[in-house]
C-alpha cells in the first residue's frame, strides 16, 4: 500500500502541468515552457523521481544524531571501525544484498510499470550509449553527494541535542533546490545562477537533465567535475565534523 501511495504525486504532478501548459496552448502542440515541452516535463518528473531513489537517504542524519544522543557512537570509538565508512557500506550492502531486496525489487515492478506506461512521454528518444553512462555516473554521484551532505547534518549531533529542525529546514529546501518540483532552468534570473552555484542540483536535476540531453559537450563534462568536487568537499566536511566532534563527545556509563 505504501508504494502504490507513492504514485498519487506522479498523478497530481501531471494533472498540474497538462492545467500549465494548457493555458499557454495545449499539451500536444509545440508551445514550450522554458525550453520545456509537456512530454519532457513529464520524462523530467519520471528522472527525478528515480534521482531522488539514489540521492536520498532516510534515516541517516536523524540516526546519526540519536547514535550521538544516546551513547551508541561508543561503539565506533573503541572498536577499529570508521563509522562513516561502516554506514556507506551498510546503505550500498542493504541496497544490493540485504533484506531491503525484496523491498525494492517490489518497489522497483511498479516503477517500471509507470515507466512503461509513461514511455510516449520520452519523445526524444532513448539516449545514446555514452548519455546512458554519463547519466549512470551522475546517480553514482548523486548518491555519494546526498550520503556525505545528510551524514554531516547528523553529525551537527555532537554540537546539538536536536537536529530534527535543521534536518526539516534541508529536506525542504532540497525539495525545491534540488529540481524535485520542477526543472531548475526554468527558474528566471538571477535566482537561476544562484541555484546553480549550490551542489543540490546534483542530487536530481542534473541526473535528470543528462538523460534528457539538456547537458551536452563540455558543459556535461565540467559539470560532472563540479558534482565530483561537492562530493569531495563533503567527505571531508563530515570527516573534519567526526573528529572534532569525537574530541568534545563525553560518555559515561557502560
Amino acid at each position: 500500500m505504501g508504494t502504490l501511495m507513492r504514485f498519487l504525486p506522479i498523478i497530481t504532478q501531471i494533472f498540474l502541468w497538462w492545467a500549465v501548459f494548457d493555458s499557454v496552448g495545449g499539451t500536444s502542440s509545440d508551445d514550450r515552457v522554458a525550453g520545456y515541452r509537456f512530454q519532457n516535463v513529464v520524462a523530467y518528473y519520471l528522472l527525478t523521481m528515480l534521482s531522488r531513489a539514489f540521492s536520498s537517504m532516510p534515516g541517516l542524519a536523524s540516526g546519526i544524531a540519536l547514535q550521538i544522543r544516546n551513547g551508541e557512537i561508543k561503539k565506533f570509538l573503541v572498536q577499529p571501525v570508521d563509522m562513516l565508512g561502516f554506514l556507506m557500506l551498510s546503505r550500498l550492502v542493504g541496497i544490493i544484498l540485504a533484506h531491503k531486496l525484496a523491498y525494492y525489487t517490489v518497489a522497483a515492478i511498479p516503477f517500471a510499470f509507470v515507466f512503461f506506461l509513461c514511455r510516449g512521454f520520452f519523445v526524444d528518444g532513448w539516449p545514446d550509449a555514452g548519455t546512458l553512462a554519463a547519466f549512470a555516473l551522475a546517480l553514482v554521484l548523486s548518491l555519494l553527494l546526498g550520503f556525505f551532505l545528510e551524514a554531516s547534518i547528523g553529525l551537527i549531533g555532537f554540537w546539538f541535542l536536536e537536529v530534527s529542525s535543521l534536518l526539516f529546514v534541508y529536506m525542504l529546501l532540497t525539495y525545491f533546490l534540488s529540481g524535485h518540483m520542477f526543472p531548475l532552468d526554468m527558474l528566471p534570473a538571477p535566482w537561476n545562477h544562484l541555484v546553480a552555484v549550490l551542489p543540490l542540483k546534483y542530487l536530481a536535476y542534473f541526473p535528470s537533465a543528462v538523460f534528457l540531453g539538456k547537458i551536452t559537450g563540455l558543459d556535461l563534462v565540467r559539470e560532472l567535475c563540479i558534482a565530483a568536487t561537492w562530493v569531495v568537499v563533503f567527505a571531508i566536511v563530515s570527516r573534519v565534523m567526526f573528529h572534532r566532534g569525537v574530541k568534545r563527545y563525553s560518555g559515561y556509563g557502560g
